[in-house]
């Protein structure tokens, strides 16, 4: 009898050590999910700020949530607490997958691509695969930056000096080895193939004023002002509890955590920094007579499932040709068209319409199509002169993985090599061309490399006096031309220059050296306009120094690092 007693008192305990547990893993799982929500919330939020929401006030403090938990995860980690992962790659994943997942999601609009031969199922898995390469590929950057972080922190939270108390690193220092972290690996990813949504584009084309930032060190310096605005927000939230039981006594008696010193070094931050990109852009635009040029655009709104068909040259040809004529009767000095406007050969282009009225009328054209090298083509944007011959060539230099080369082809050349417009190899242009006109010489972009703004910043060094941008942006929503456009926005401010864009369907645009859209067409419309712009021979910090802040940031950051270890830590224990 006391033996089955004491069974039943021992089976009791297990059952009820088996329900504790149960209960434990529950309250850890709820935990986790309710991190990860949260962390694909806020990254939501950023997704937001651009086309076709262009809630660009959300990105300054879209970040803090994420930045609040994994310094959380690490303090955890620290203290061993089973209630966070090791590393907080699943939340920086959600993060980075609610942000780019959202803003690349046009990136599907190549669906469906029936018109180039590819089956309606094969084309929906192509875009599908493209879209969540490419928010994987941005969520990636997120994932190393959160695992960086909680890495140093934990490092150094995990030092146990002489007195047996651990090492602490300041929120301020936290905040500086936060921004740099981040913007040392945008720009990492920024000088590989694939790049598009850094967290300054962000703030273009509604925030004119703090992209001027970008003119003292590209579009850097607008990424560390966003993120450093988070961080000081998100650690007035980690540090709120310093003075959670004191009030300001006032009409609303307002605690004084949310008023707390980093939230109003935050505040004081953010005020200052549009303060000096307000400087920036309020400086008068000197535009002497001289260096006028008036430059014609056609739209020619050609759908991509026509082009490359008889209809679809039939079009170009003639919608090309008129427009020059017509532009040419307003007294343009030059005519720019958009990438593949005529989408041939080099030698074909020559023999078209459109350059007999060139060599008939003797007005400037640039005009889209392909370049021949061997038994490969380049994407080229020609200069063609009054005696019908071709002044220069542009080739682009940048080209979209997928769409236009393919990476890795020998494992995934067989399952989309059809992406390919043509049967031959797109290969790219060098990336330290110059393009001289009769008019000086041009900063060029060509569609994808508007992303990339050490393009511009190279020519513009090399003497670039204009912006040249010729896109195609068909096929897609209306919110994959206006990021476009937010892009050749933020490299027009950057140099200093004025920007003429032509596209296919829209959006083209002229642009002034401010980002001031003085011109803008619609969506899937043929359009044809002419605009004055001018010639422009200054150099901005940016375009003579490059991108110095980063090094700069991260070294800052570990002089605060080294000065929180060896200085203020022994001077905190003096102290005690």
């Amino acid at each position: 009898m006391r033996q089955k007693l004491s069974k039943r008192r021992h089976g009791d305990t297990q059952t009820r050590g088996h329900r504790e547990f149960l209960k434990f893993t529950l309250r850890v799982t709820a935990s986790h999910f309710i991190r990860v929500l949260i962390a694909l919330g806020s990254g939501i939020l950023m997704g937001l700020t651009v086309a076709p929401v262009n809630a660009w006030f959300l990105a300054w403090f879209a970040l803090a949530p994420l930045w609040v938990l994994v310094i959380d995860s690490a303090k955890r980690k620290n203290q061993s607490s089973p209630l966070s992962p090791s590393l907080p790659l699943p939340i920086s994943l959600a993060w980075g997958i609610g942000y780019h997942g959202l803003a690349l999601f046009w990136i599907t609009g190549i669906h469906p691509m029936t018109w180039m031969g590819v089956p309606w199922l094969a084309s929906l898995g192509i875009a599908l695969f493209c879209w969540i390469f490419i928010t994987l590929w941005g969520a990636a950057l997120v994932a190393v930056w959160a695992a960086c972080l909680a890495w140093i922190l934990n490092f150094r939270l995990g030092t146990q000096t002489r007195h047996g108390v651990s090492l602490q690193i300041s929120p301020i220092t936290r905040v500086l080895i936060g921004t740099a972290l981040w913007c040392g690996l945008e720009a990492l990813w920024s000088a590989g193939p694939l790049w598009w949504s850094s967290l300054s584009y962000t703030q273009s084309p509604q925030n004119l004023v703090i992209l001027h930032l970008g003119q003292l060190s590209g579009p850097i310096a607008v990424t560390a002002a966003i993120v450093a605005v988070n961080g000081l927000i998100a650690e007035a939230w980690i540090n709120r509890t310093d003075a959670k039981d004191t009030k300001i006594f006032s009409v609303f008696s307002v605690p004084l955590w949310l008023v707390n010193k980093y939230l109003a070094i935050a505040a004081g931050l953010l005020i200052t920094l549009h303060l000096i990109g307000f400087n920036l852009y309020s400086r008068p635009l000197i535009q002497p007579p001289q260096a006028a040029l008036k430059v014609g655009i056609i739209q020619g709104n050609i759908p991509n499932q026509i082009k490359l068909y008889p209809e679809g040259l039939r079009r170009a040809i003639e919608g090309y040709t008129s427009g020059y004529l017509t532009l040419v009767a307003q007294d343009v000095d030059a005519v720019l068209t958009p990438e593949g406007a005529l989408p041939f050969f080099q030698r074909d282009i020559t023999r078209s319409s459109l350059v007999d009225a060139v060599r008939e009328k003797g007005v400037v054209a640039w005009i889209g199509g392909f370049g021949e090298r061997g038994r490969s083509y380049t994407n080229s944007l020609f200069t063609f002169t009054g005696d019908g011959n071709v002044f220069s060539r542009y080739d682009k230099a940048k080209l979209v993985p997928i769409g236009e080369y393919i990476p890795f082809e020998k494992v995934l050349g067989g399952i989309i090599s059809r992406l390919s417009p043509l049967d031959e190899h797109q290969v790219p242009g060098s990336l330290n061309q110059v393009f001289d006109t009769p008019f000086g010489r041009a900063i060029a972009g060509i569609c994808y490399e508007s992303a990339f703004s050490e393009q511009f910043r190279r020519q513009a060094q090399a003497g670039g006096q204009f912006i040249l941008s010729s896109s195609n942006d068909a096929h897609y929503s209306a919110s994959m031309p206006a990021q476009h456009h937010a892009q050749d926005i933020m490299r027009a401010i950057e140099t200093d220059r004025w920007a003429a864009r032509a596209t296919n369907t829209g959006y083209s645009a002229f642009v002034d050296p401010h980002g001031r859209t003085v011109w803008i067409s619609g969506h899937n419309t043929y359009e044809i306009h002419a605009k004055t712009i001018y010639r422009r021979q200054t150099q901005t910090l940016y375009v003579r120094w490059g991108d110095w802040l980063t090094p700069l940031l991260l070294v800052t950051a570990l002089g605060g690092l080294l000065a929180d270890l060896f200085i203020l830590q022994p001077s905190r224990k003096g102290l005690e």
